[in-house]
């Protein structure tokens, strides 16, 4: 039987090990462990990559979204955290990390329902919540790039402009992804990346970045991230250890000569889902969104999420076919208990984020999966939908 993993680490570290190696043997030489000069180099190269002025290295990409808030509070209001009374808007529809350093920021999150189509955060439903008296507390947007799908930017940056509002971009699923000629991350005040190991672009354990081109956002969150201060002897705010280790930084240097590449195979993966799975009844296939033919906009594929109310036999057969799938996410985060108790807000039911949770699931879409592997899948796939329509279970 074969097995078709959601991802392959062992294949893509094969795939870059004479450069991996070679960055972790530099380390090994000059043993500069704690920003060394990895990091700054990162730093520039991911500066140039997005096209912005300022990337700063983190330990993880949830320090990054905390670290660019707590930044904004800085700025913004002259104080170390934002009060409970300040609303920050997000999605329901994403990874704890998002709601959480809204949270740790001091800020109260306001969970605003999602498009069924690109599982993004509607537009409409950041205008619905600004236009109630409830409105004049948002102080900001942190739209979540899900799924490596760029949220409708224009749209939120307009709102954003309107209102006054600081947009700090989710874009742990999304590197190298784009909405309309520019790079995700270089839209928004600031942009927060993961570097996790199952990232587009991934390190070997945690870290993440921030980008921005507000040169007192980037001071800042260097001085949070290096205890509060820029003399770590004598600090001017509440800060953290949350700097981005040398040697992650190495190895996500390495693995930036291949993340243009392997985005494209995860689109030529999905394209090829897109062809085999076309037409099934009761399976919705994921929607990349262009207004134009043209339109230079590109969704990278983190993940190929499908929906379906078959959830859970379809994953069960695909167990013993030897597929792996996974749920992004079975839970929205207003679910969640943490949030729970007066610490968040909802705009209505949140009626297509909690149909979302109960219906989609992930496929493998491994850079350097071949096509065999995906028709495969693709072949189980048509084979279970066509025994239930055999047996009238659809």
């Amino acid at each position: 039987m074969k097995q078709i993993p959601m991802l392959d680490l062992q294949a893509e570290y094969q795939y870059m090990k004479e450069d991996i190696d070679a960055a972790i043997g530099r380390c090994l030489q000059h043993q500069k462990w704690i920003l060394g000069p990895e990091v700054r180099e990162l730093e520039e190269r991911l500066s140039e990559y997005l096209g912005v002025r300022h990337c700063v290295g983190a330990s993880s990409g949830t320090e990054a979204l905390v670290l660019s808030l707590r930044a904004m509070a800085i700025k913004l209001k002259g104080q170390e955290y934002f009060e409970r009374s300040d609303e920050i808007i997000t999605t329901p529809f994403t990874f704890t990390a998002t709601g959480d350093a809204i949270l740790r920021s001091g800020a109260t999150p306001v969970f605003v329902d999602i498009d069924p189509k690109t599982y993004n955060i509607d537009p409409d439903g950041i205008r619905e919540y600004l236009s109630s008296p409830s409105g004049e507390k948002v102080i900001g947007i942190v739209p979540v790039h899900l799924y490596g799908q760029a949220c409708d930017m224009e749209a939120i940056m307009d709102i954003a402009a309107t209102h006054g509002l600081f947009v700090l971009e989710d874009v742990a699923q999304a590197f190298g992804g784009r909405w309309r000629g520019r790079k995700l991350g270089a839209i928004g005040t600031a942009g927060a990346f993961s570097f996790f190991p199952s990232k587009n672009l991934g390190g070997f354990g945690d870290g993440g970045m921030i980008s921005t081109d507000d040169d007192e956002i980037a001071e800042l969150v260097r001085m949070l991230l290096r205890h509060g201060g820029r003399d770590k002897y004598n600090v001017e705010h509440i800060g953290y250890n949350a700097r981005l280790d040398t040697l992650q930084a190495a190895v996500v240097l390495a693995k930036m000569k291949y993340v243009d590449e392997f985005n494209r195979r995860r689109t030529g993966i999905a394209g090829l889902y897109n062809e085999g799975l076309a037409g099934i009844p009761g399976l919705e296939l994921p929607v990349a969104v262009r207004r134009t033919a043209d339109e230079d906009t590109c969704h990278v594929y983190h993940q190929y999420t499908l929906r379906t109310e078959e959830r859970e036999g379809i994953q069960a057969y695909l167990r013993e076919m030897g597929v792996s799938t996974m749920v992004y996410y079975p839970y929205p985060l207003h679910r969640m208990e943490v949030f729970g108790s007066g610490r968040s807000r909802s705009l209505g039911s949140l009626g297509n984020a909690e149909r979302s949770s109960e219906g989609v699931f992930s496929l493998p879409i491994e850079p350097l999966q071949g096509t065999e592997a995906t028709q495969y899948v693709i072949g189980c796939i048509k084979e279970y939908f066509s025994q239930r329509q055999g047996r009238g279970g659809l």
